[in-house]
């Protein structure tokens, strides 16, 4: 980074509060059922990686696009990802995930949630254990972004494996 580095803290030392880590541990149990599913680990990334730039999660960009590169990720479809309509390099299946995973995390921007629509495409593409992990990560990945946001979790400093 060039010029002066800027310093951004949280609102509350979320891993040094006991009862946060109790809950975090139950969260992160959860998040390793989802991991190891068969619902494609790059899959699980670009879901990850949406939902937390529509949620404006530093934190979780930071580590997820981190985490994607050190898997193996290509750069330019994690800079696609947030244009992930017009850009021609996913696939069938995560266009389909990125679709529920936008549907999801926008659910109160929807009056009516998730259209069958998406669901329907998404059921194309995923046997139902992929779909219930499908699931299960968007509303994971919408609960780590929603108490990384609220607590001002600043992004930046995440080591790939770090946490995990």
């Amino acid at each position: 980074m060039t010029g002066e580095e800027i310093t951004v803290e949280a609102r509350l030392n979320f891993f040094g509060n006991a009862l946060a880590m109790k809950v975090a541990k139950h969260i992160n149990s959860a998040g390793a059922v989802l991991t190891q599913s068969t619902l494609p680990a790059a899959t699980q990334e670009l879901v990850k990686i949406r939902a937390s730039q529509i949620n404006g999660c530093a934190l979780c960009l930071d580590m997820h696009t981190k985490d994607a590169v050190h898997a193996g990720e290509d750069a330019v479809r994690l800079a696609l990802v947030a244009a992930w309509r017009e850009a021609t390099v996913f696939t069938e299946a995560e266009r389909a995930a990125l679709e529920l995973a936008e549907q999801g995390t926008r659910i109160a921007d929807a009056a009516g949630g998730v259209t069958d629509e998406a669901w329907a495409n998404a059921a194309k593409h995923y046997d139902e254990d992929q779909l219930a992990a499908l699931v299960c990560l968007i509303a994971l990945i919408n609960t780590y972004n929603r108490i990384n946001v609220t607590l001002q979790q600043p992004g930046g400093n995440y080591q790939p494996g770090q946490w995990g």
